[in-house]
């Protein structure tokens, strides 16, 4: 049977999380502070809208998941794990890494399903990319380079918090590794907090990566690429369909006691359809039913915490 999953938090990003668990048959209930909110979606989506406190208690509610502020989502979450529930959560999971860490290891105990909603690494084309570098496409790979640009939003957190824990989760996969060091720069530009930064990272492997994040950029740009001893691959979320996943077949050797270089056009890959919202939760639907770890479930989550706080150390009151 399909699991009977709750919404709590039906902001922006709640409400489609409410579309989309509707439209696969598996919502059975919303759940907001808002009163208001909460009961014109729970018209138009014909489900009941419940307090927080009566989802726990229902018997019925096999899974939540959280979109809520930050803050709230390691507590209310640990309540969840109490309750027997399994619970996804959108990023982040928490603001510091011990209250990561203290929902991780709640999870643990209560023997329940803890995904982090990182929904770019269910993007079909980051999975087609992800493969192809298992496969060996681009050889041994080097250097990892994710870019995402934009005119963005500020809403209480700086554009390290709000913007790279999608590309951590991306670059982490490829690497396969937790990093070994971290630099940042970062600018404020038009806000009080950071607008942009350059975030490196050193694995112990030897792979390097780079992330740009800014969300005062005139343009957007968003591309995540793998560089490679035998070629490269570029994931452009902004290009046509048919050509969001590249394949170049740069070369660059030892030639004597200089190096020589070569340059291919771009060989476009074949990859699926879908929307990653709607693979990122049946996936977590299957988790909670045939209870397999998730994709994208604690060391990650609690992973990327740590780094966005060495990135960016929030502010304390």
């Amino acid at each position: 049977m399909t699991p009977r999953v709750a919404v709590v938090g039906c902001g922006q990003w709640g409400q489609n999380h409410v579309r989309t668990l509707k439209e696969i048959g598996a919502l059975a209930a919303l759940s907001d502070q808002s009163a208001q909110k909460a009961a014109a979606l729970s018209e138009r989506f014909a489900v009941p809208a419940v307090t927080l406190d009566a989802l726990l208690d229902d018997p019925g509610i096999d899974a939540l998941v959280l979109a809520l502020p930050p803050s709230l989502h390691g507590p209310t979450a640990r309540r969840a794990f109490a309750a027997g529930k399994d619970v996804l959560i959108e990023k982040p999971i928490g603001l510091d890494p011990a209250d990561a860490a203290l929902t991780a290891e709640a999870a643990s105990e209560a023997g329940r399903i803890l995904m982090v909603g990182h929904v770019l690494r269910f993007h079909p084309v980051f999975e087609r990319l992800d493969a192809a570098v298992a496969e060996g496409r681009v050889g041994t790979v080097r250097h990892i380079i994710s870019t995402r640009l934009g005119l963005g939003r500020f809403l209480g957190m700086d554009a390290v918090w709000d913007l790279a824990p999608h590309d951590l989760s991306l670059v982490l996969q490829i690497a396969g590794e937790h990093p070994s060091g971290i630099e940042t720069l970062r600018r404020t530009v038009l806000s009080d907090e950071t607008d942009v930064a350059d975030i490196a990272l050193r694995f112990p492997s030897g792979i390097g990566a780079e992330i740009h994040v800014s969300r005062v950029s005139p343009f957007r740009d968003r591309r995540f690429s793998v560089v490679g001893t035998e070629g490269m691959l570029t994931f452009d979320d902004l290009a046509p369909e048919g050509q969001k996943l590249a394949f170049h077949g740069h070369r660059v050797w030892r030639d004597g006691a200089a190096f020589a270089f070569q340059s291919a056009d771009a060989d476009y890959l074949d990859t699926e359809p879908g929307l990653p919202l709607d693979r990122e939760l049946r996936h977590f639907l299957e988790c909670v039913a045939t209870r397999q770890a998730p994709r994208t479930g604690a060391d990650e989550a609690v992973e990327t915490v740590r780094i966005l706080e060495a990135a960016s150390p929030r502010k304390t009151a």
